[in-house]
């Protein structure tokens, strides 16, 4: 088969992932919202201005708002970028998304997920994004806890009630200024510490009712952190390498057990994998899975040890991740079968390797002054500060306000992309007692190919009970929207009422 051939075939396959929606709207069409309070205009951006986009992306408003009006607190503020709707978008309802961490720029959504440009690793300039969020309605992307991004402050928060009420306070403020969005639907979302993040804020807007003049309909959460790390991570760590044999290579190969760091095979009497093996037999994790996930559940759930994380050398994902490096040094946890050379990042993400770019997107003086940033604050994608000084004492939102949130919810939504090694989406499974919250507490299976794609097919599982839609999300990894932004789209559709089935 020629070049131009193959060329031909892969536009013929493209069409598949055309969504219903005309794809040649230009983006600076959106719909007309005016904001009344003059002071609104000082965070006006103007979309033909952002540095090094060669498109017109449309007005937003953009900068730092405190987290609440108490002057004590005026020095905590957050940096946020907020996008009317698209022509076709919904007037309203309004989207929250987080990011993870903790302590992860939510602008790492907002350019490489799910806004109204993509700028991913490995591109050499931003494009439309034609899966934008915005298509959807009004987007609000937040950079939170105090410590992440541009946003200001000296962090203090304990727990998540504290980042809870720190937010909402700042949804407070923010509402003052972009009157006109008061009594909106919304829908709050994030990825990966979100599945705390997101659980504790909606637990508290529901618990406070009268502190926020919107009205909360249902919560996003990908690949998120709901669990213990044993559950999450350690238990379905080898089975994972197992279904994807190929990707990891690890048969063949031969290492000593201090090995794991090194460049070089060693000389051992059994394979890496026969190592594993030993190991997760030793530790309880062998047929967990099997033994324990049954539909309809049949009681609570034990940890295979006597630690929420992996007991001492019972810590299979660490060797499975230096293992896999040896490898293949660009070996990302994030989406698996990445190889070698690592691509360049705009955003230089440090598990992308080194970046060339200097200085990352954000970091250029213009790109600050033309979103109303700090000039003098560094910007990194994921923060050097602990945004928890002391740590996070909240327990994981599935054993706390999960419950309570699904309930209350007109609908939610959790998905997984299955190349996600960082949080492996089999964890979810049993993703603790039954007895509490638990994808285990499903009374009937979750059917395979069961997520349909629109114009595409099967993509994935998808199953619903009691107000909870899960979704496991095929060639997707761990930042869902980026790389699988037309499935994504799609469940925001199902997520806000825009369609019937999932």
């Amino acid at each position: 088969m020629s070049k131009h051939e193959i060329s031909e075939h892969q536009l013929k396959a493209a069409k598949c992932w055309q969504t219903s929606r005309p794809q040649n709207v230009k983006r600076s069409g959106v719909q007309n919202i005016t904001f009344t309070n003059p002071k609104a205009s000082e965070f006006y951006v103007d979309g033909r201005s952002l540095p090094l986009v060669d498109f017109d992306v449309g007005p937003s408003w953009a900068g730092l708002l405190p987290i609440n009006n108490s002057h004590n607190e005026m020095c905590k503020v957050f940096f946020f970028w907020f996008f009317p709707p698209g022509p076709e978008g919904s007037l309203d309802d309004l989207i929250f998304w987080t990011n993870s961490g903790p302590g992860c720029s939510s602008l790492e959504g907002f350019l490489q997920e799910n806004g109204p440009l993509s700028w991913s690793y490995g591109q050499a300039k931003p494009t439309v994004n034609q899966q934008s969020w915005t298509n959807l309605s009004s987007v609000l992307w937040v950079e939170q806890p105090v410590g992440t991004g541009f946003s200001q402050g000296i962090p203090n928060a304990q727990n998540e009630d504290d980042v809870a009420a720190q937010l909402v306070g700042f949804m407070q403020q923010f509402l003052v200024v972009f009157s006109e969005l008061k009594g909106k639907k919304l829908y709050l979302t994030g990825e990966s510490y979100a599945g705390i993040y997101v659980p504790y804020i909606a637990n508290y807007i529901y618990e406070n009712p009268t502190l926020l003049d919107l009205s909360l309909q249902g919560i996003w959460i990908n690949d998120p952190l709901l669990s213990w790390d044993v559950v999450q991570v350690q238990i379905p760590a080898v089975d994972f390498v197992n279904k994807y044999a190929g990707l990891f290579s690890f048969k063949s190969v031969h290492f000593t057990r201090t090995q794991f760091a090194c460049c070089s095979p060693g000389e051992s009497s059994q394979t890496f994998m026969n190592y594993l093996e030993k190991k997760a037999a030793k530790c309880n994790y062998t047929g967990y899975m099997d033994k324990y996930v049954t539909y309809p559940p049949t009681g609570r759930l034990p940890l295979p040890g006597d630690s929420v994380e992996a007991a001492e050398g019972c810590d299979v994902w660490n060797d499975i991740f230096h293992s896999a490096l040896i490898i293949n040094p660009a070996f990302n946890m994030y989406r698996i079968w990445d190889t070698y050379p690592i691509l360049w990042d705009v955003l230089g993400f440090i598990s992308r390797g080194p970046s060339p770019q200097s200085p990352v997107y954000f970091n250029r003086t213009d790109v600050k002054k033309a979103i109303h940033a700090p000039v003098d604050t560094e910007w990194v994608k994921c923060s050097n500060i602990n945004v928890f000084p002391n740590g996070d004492s909240s327990l994981p939102s599935a054993f706390t306000v999960l419950p309570n949130v699904i309930e209350k919810n007109q609908q939610t939504v959790i998905l997984h992309g299955l190349a996600d090694f960082n949080l492996i989406a089999e964890g979810y499974d049993f993703v603790c007692e039954p007895s509490t919250f638990s994808l285990q507490g499903f009374q009937t299976a979750i059917t395979k190919d069961s997520f349909i794609v629109d114009g595409v097919g099967a993509y994935g599982t998808m199953h619903s009970e009691w107000g909870l839609t899960y979704y496991k999300v095929a060639l997707s990894g761990h930042m869902l929207p980026e790389f699988a932004p037309v499935a994504a789209f799609q469940i925001m559709q199902y997520l806000m009422g825009f369609r019937d089935t999932p």
